[in-house]
């Protein structure tokens, strides 16, 4: 039985708790179907598009790490401790 992970969107704030293949059935971008832990790429829900995520920002608009707010920042942390900092409390 796959674990249930935290899946928060980092566009529109949305947290559900799944495992990830439901979040990939549901429509997330999240890893392991997308992308990998701990390496900077969009967080999304079904719901939101990729040009809010930070990896966009980083990518597509070529900002610099100085350049980004501090919710963005706090995306990538949570991001580089995955997947601890996204398990529940039963983990």
């Amino acid at each position: 039985m796959e674990k249930k992970l935290i899946h928060i969107c980092e566009v529109c704030g949305k947290t559900e708790i799944m495992t990830p293949e439901e979040a990939f059935n549901d429509g997330w971008d999240y890893p392991p179907r997308m992308g990998g832990f701990g390496i900077v790429g969009p967080r999304t829900c079904g719901d939101c598009p990729i040009n809010l995520t930070v990896w966009w920002a980083l990518v597509s608009e070529k900002k610099r790490v100085s350049e980004l707010s501090q919710q963005q920042m706090e995306t990538i942390k949570r991001i580089q401790g995955e997947p601890e900092s996204i398990m529940t409390k039963e983990d």
